[in-house]
């Protein structure tokens, strides 16, 4: 599979409660723009914009996040991203988000569709997707 990508994060003021902590649906924005930043490395250009070209449509399928530690106001996260599986007609990444390096605060898994934008019916991975997410 493809390497790991690590994206840093500031939490803002405004991804947190009144009591500073981060709100919980942050954290599924947190995931996906680290993903859509990863997408930019191994697609070697724009992630989504290349992703269309491949003349797919790639809808979320499943999302699934788990808190393993709190985050607050002005923490640094740093989330990687890799490639968890590709499938004949999807792909899933895996997102582990830590606060101060070494403390697990979250995982996710992100899985996406293949449709086709003509049809609306899944179709499978193109094959230069699934070599450039492999490598």
């Amino acid at each position: 599979m493809s390497s790991i990508i690590t994206i840093t994060r500031k939490v803002l003021f405004g991804d947190c409660d009144p009591e500073g902590i981060v709100y919980t649906p942050r954290f599924s924005y947190f995931a996906v723009e680290a993903v859509h930043e990863a997408l930019n490395v191994w697609l070697k250009g724009p992630g989504l914009r290349t992703l269309m070209g491949f003349n797919i449509l790639p809808p979320a399928r499943a999302f699934s996040l788990e808190f393993l530690c709190p985050v607050t106001w002005d923490d640094e996260l740093s989330i990687q991203v890799t490639v968890d599986s590709i499938g004949e007609h999807s792909f899933s990444f895996l997102i582990k988000g830590f606060i101060a390096k070494d403390i697990l605060a979250f995982k996710a898994n992100l899985t996406h569709v293949c449709i086709s934008p003509d049809t609306k019916k899944v179709v499978r991975v193109p094959d230069k997707l699934r070599e450039l997410l492999q490598n």
